[in-house]
């Protein structure tokens, strides 16, 4: 029931692999890019945050920035570093972090499956974030990054990604950030291709795992090439990377807060939650969420009457989100809001003390990660997620993989 199509990738030459891949541009800050590629002039931070190239006053979204996007992306094409496929492929994509193994299929995915919601989403999306990238692809006539996606896994889809595994030899494999192992194959052969192709056809649905701002911008600007009138096949599809969701780890988004604490808080938590004392600094358990606040750790237990069926309402940060933060602290907003800010779980707990002791911060919650079955759940419910619910590690580096619009 949904469309992959192979696509004639722009990607890095074999050796270069490892000196282009990037985290994804969300993921860091202007600075941290810059320094990121201070050395290393084969980075696609050029690319994917060229401001890095360009004075520090001025603003990353200045249209500047992306015209010496474009203008990186074409030297970067012209130098050799990076090249665009002859023939139309499937790639796998392999990532291997502490032991554990996921492989998605890197194709293209279809603008018309997005409209009719055989692609499903689970967030909000932001305006401004939106343009942003919208500019980026626009200057670039490409997909610069990859969209995030899963779906049910499906033995014959798996059984035809692990023997080309087995029976071809990757032409990346190089280990990056957080020492993660990274491999890439290409699917060249058309039976292959064919077989996949058809496979998809037999998938009910895909669903964003991270990546909807890019899906947003990238649909937008096929729709934007529709009315135009210079669209093509390739303008009608977005790049994606495609992953089973029971290879998928969701790390917990931990929240802290700058407030102080009204003098009755554990007598307001104990309302809603059974607190304890412990020792234990990250949640054993659905339900459960640690409280540090500068003196000790605390387990805040979810009371079962409190729980509603609701697939968004049930969830954790929803909770968390309704009897602490809006109904004690007054945070409706935690988009906006300043008085709270987010931690990622690769992060680790140390962090959180870390804030905490430093008496910037007052609170912090140490959250269980929401599952890949409530995410889906979610999205199949055509609900929306609360902001920064998923944290998915690894992430999927940024360079390895273009899609050429070819409208320009």
């Amino acid at each position: 029931m949904v469309q992959v199509h192979p696509f004639k990738s722009i990607r890095p030459k074999a050796e270069l692999a490892d000196k282009v891949a990037a985290l994804p541009y969300d993921v860091v800050n202007s600075q941290e890019a810059r320094d990121l590629a201070a050395a290393n002039p084969y980075s696609y931070f050029h690319i994917d945050k060229a401001e890095i190239d360009l004075p520090t006053d001025l603003s990353p979204y200045d249209e500047k920035v992306y015209q010496q996007a474009a203008e990186n992306l074409a030297a970067f094409l012209e130098k050799g570093w990076l090249f665009k496929e002859t023939e139309a492929c499937f790639y796998l994509y392999e990532l291997v972090m502490a032991g554990r193994s996921q492989t998605g299929i890197v194709a293209c995915t279809s603008i018309s499956d997005y409209i009719d919601e055989k692609i499903k989403k689970h967030e909000f999306t932001r305006h401004e974030k939106e343009i942003d990238r919208m500019n980026h692809i626009r200057t670039c006539d490409a997909n610069t990054s990859p969209i995030f996606l899963s779906y049910r896994p499906q033995t014959a889809i798996q059984t035809t990604i692990k023997k080309w595994q087995k029976d071809h030899v990757p032409v990346y494999d190089f280990v990056s950030y957080h020492e993660v192992t990274h491999r890439v194959w290409v699917i060249d052969q058309a039976d292959t291709i064919e077989e996949l192709t058809n496979l998809f056809t037999e998938v009910d649905a895909l669903y964003i795992a991270d990546g909807h701002h890019r899906t947003e911008s990238a649909v937008k600007i096929g729709l934007e090439k529709r009315q135009t009138g210079k669209q093509n096949p390739e303008s009608e599809q977005f790049l994606s990377i495609i992953f089973p969701e029971d290879e998928l780890a969701i790390w917990e988004y931990n929240r802290v807060l700058k407030t102080t604490p009204p003098a009755d808080f554990m007598a307001r938590l104990a309302e809603n939650y059974q607190v304890t004392k412990t020792d234990l600094k990250k949640p054993a358990k659905a339900g459960d969420c640690q409280l540090y606040d500068g003196s000790a750790w605390y387990t805040m237990r979810i009371k079962p009457e409190k729980v509603p069926n609701d697939p968004v309402e049930k969830l954790d940060v929803a909770l968390l989100q309704k009897f602490v933060l809006e109904d004690i602290f007054g945070i409706d907003d935690i988009r906006t809001d300043k008085r709270i800010d987010f931690v990622g779980g690769i992060r680790g707990t140390t962090e959180l003390e870390k804030l905490i002791d430093s008496g910037e911060w007052k609170l912090a919650f140490s959250m269980y990660p929401t599952q890949m079955t409530d995410l889906l759940d979610v999205a199949d419910a055509k609900k929306i997620m609360p902001p920064k619910s998923t944290w998915f590690e690894p992430k999927l580096l940024s360079g390895l993989f273009l899609h050429d619009l070819e409208t320009k």
